[in-house]
């Protein structure tokens, strides 16, 4: 598990083909790695790999091609900078949210534009994937812990205040670029609690909660 609070700007030094997948080098830049250790997990622009090499200036890990058909993983080249984080350890703070690493889908940048200090985003999100973007609710771009400002059915707008802007790749965005993202987890657990439908149902893009169901359950009076 992640908070989406980046630890570090990473860049990729090598992506060699190994097996049939890809095996991708990082320079972790200011990533503390004196506590990792073999096997550990690395969310990387909010990928969840696995450290198989690593020493105190940089890691390596094993790409599948299920990740790289699913992430924007497979746009990255060599000199890329990528977010990174370490994962939770128990004293961790929790500065952002509950991140699995588990990308859930990839959204376009449909516009950026400047307000005062921040910029202001909207992305598009996958129509199976609307239904858990709330105002104000989560959501993680690229391993980043953010909140929503508004949501018009697919597009989700969100603030970039300076500090993000500077410690991430948020600052290399450009409109029509793709972005992993990945839902609060909450709000999917929530939606398979309540229904108790199979995975299947669950992909569908309509959402089957409803007033009368909340009520009935106990969420709302």
């Amino acid at each position: 598990m992640f908070t989406g609070i980046i630890e570090s700007l990473g860049k990729i030094t090598a992506m060699r083909p190994v097996g049939g997948d890809m095996r991708l080098s990082i320079a972790v830049g200011a990533l503390d790695m004196s506590d990792v250790q073999l096997g550990d997990s690395i969310a990387v622009n909010g990928v969840c790999l696995t450290a198989i090499e690593f020493d105190d200036k940089t890691f390596s890990a094993d790409v599948s091609n299920e990740t790289l058909s699913l992430t924007s993983l497979n746009q990255l080249n060599i000199g890329s900078d990528v977010n990174l984080e370490k994962a939770l350890t128990p004293t961790s703070r929790l500065g952002g949210h509950l991140v699995s690493g588990h990308v859930d889908g990839l959204g376009e940048l449909v516009e950026l534009s400047e307000d005062a200090r921040s910029i202001k985003m909207r992305i598009e999100a996958p129509e199976n994937l609307k239904r858990y973007i709330a105002v104000k609710g989560s959501i993680c771009i690229d391993g980043i812990s953010l909140t929503v400002n508004a949501v018009d059915d697919r597009v989700f707008e969100l603030n970039i205040v300076p500090h993000t802007q500077e410690r991430t790749i948020i600052k290399h965005y450009t409109t029509g670029q793709k972005v992993n993202l990945e839902v609060d987890l909450v709000a999917r657990y929530l939606e398979r609690l309540l229904l108790n439908i199979p995975d299947e149902e669950l992909n569908k893009n309509e959402s089957q909660i409803s007033r009368e169901l909340l009520a009935r359950t106990g969420f709302m009076s």
